[in-house]
């Protein structure tokens, strides 16, 4: 009696191991399942995300180019006798805006020799007695300096600001640009003198600085910094894109 008692006691022991088993393997391959299903979800509403962000872009960037041709445009107009000069120039931006930047992205190099060409245009603008200095400091050694990693005419906002609020008449006005790229960093550091009269104080913020911004944070996300400040009745504003980090998000992210 005793045995038969111990033979069943280990056949229930079997059988509620076997259920046990059995749901156990059923958790298992149900969560392997839904394991896939949000991989797939996950994968789609990334995808979707990069088609708005991709949407997005064309849509601010058709708002960028017209805004930017018209000033250069001005530019040139308002001192004829140097259209020589600006157009030989203007024909490197042309050829930038329509072509390069098409392409989605460009290097670090090409981005700073269009933003030099921007600069002699706008030169035209003001006095040859305007104190106007433009520094590179630049490591072509670094390897992204030559690698398409930064959105075309991201420099021309801050560099078009400048001209703008300056009062390019005032004896003790004066521009100051800087652009370096070290420790694969793209960095640049504009500063003018603001002029005391009311209506060079007076706050403009157009469509190219909204652009400017929304196309920063389309891409770069967290991979840039961007600081505006006021000391002593100079502006300074200061860009700097982490390629490095941008790019190694990139191959996290599969892109």
């Amino acid at each position: 009696m005793k045995t038969e008692q111990t033979m069943y006691f280990i056949y229930i022991i079997l059988v509620f191991g076997i259920i046990m088993l059995v749901v156990a393997v059923f958790i298992y391959l149900r969560f392997t399942s839904v394991a896939r299903e949000n991989k797939k979800l996950r994968h789609r509403l990334f995808e979707l995300e990069e088609q708005y962000s991709g949407i997005k872009l064309k849509t601010l960037e058709s708002k960028l180019n017209p805004h930017l041709f018209k000033n250069i445009l001005n530019s040139i107009q308002s001192h004829a006798y140097q259209t020589y000069f600006a157009l030989d120039k203007l024909a490197g931006v042309l050829d930038y805006i329509l072509y390069e930047s098409r392409k989605g992205m460009v290097s670090a190099k090409e981005e700073i020799n269009f933003a030099l060409n921007l600069i002699e245009i706008n030169k035209i603008k003001v006095s040859p007695l305007f104190e106007l200095k433009v520094k590179t400091n630049i490591d072509d050694t670094e390897p992204l300096y030559d690698q398409k990693l930064v959105i075309p005419m991201i420099t021309i906002d801050l560099i078009e600001n400048a001209f703008k609020h300056a009062d390019l008449q005032s004896p003790d006005a004066f521009i100051s640009i800087v652009f370096e790229f070290k420790e694969n960093c793209l960095e640049l550091t504009v500063a003018n003198k603001i002029s005391p009269r009311p209506q060079f104080k007076k706050e403009k913020s157009g469509i190219g600085s909204e652009t400017f911004e929304h196309r920063l944070n389309l891409l770069y996300k967290d991979c840039y910094k961007l600081d505006r400040v006021i000391e002593n009745d100079v502006y300074i504003a200061y860009l700097k894109l982490n390629l490095l980090e941008y790019k190694t998000k990139m191959f996290a992210t599969g892109r």
